[in-house]
């Protein structure tokens, strides 16, 4: 089974088991993200961070949410199989995650 894990300074430890370490692929930001995922296809399983620290520039990085958003509305990809935990400590954000990809799988689910 294929697992990404998108933080920004977590490592898998500290949201899972140590053991689980070698079953994740880490990215560290929205853009490595999406890069991963046009080279290696959608994973199995996205463990998801929303909080993903500053750019390059100084400016807050795109977020965990807007990797959620890319899936649903942009990458194309059929997500009815996918399997996800959101780790963020962000209550609102992780929230926002959970329901966007909740209700999309949902509605795939329900499409004939």
């Amino acid at each position: 089974m294929k697992k990404l894990f998108l933080d920004d300074i977590r490592t898998i430890e500290m949201v899972y088991e140590k053991s689980a370490e070698k079953e994740f692929d880490i990215v560290r930001n929205y853009h490595d993200f999406i890069a991963y995922i046009k080279v290696n296809g959608l994973p199995n399983f996205i463990s998801f961070d929303n909080d993903l620290g500053l750019n390059e520039d100084g400016e807050i990085a795109p977020d965990g949410y807007a990797a959620a958003k890319w899936l649903v509305y942009e990458s194309g990809l059929d997500l009815k199989n996918l399997q996800f935990k959101v780790h963020s400590a962000n209550p609102v954000a992780a929230e926002q995650i959970r329901g966007l990809l909740n209700n999309y799988i949902a509605f795939l689910s329900k499409k004939k």
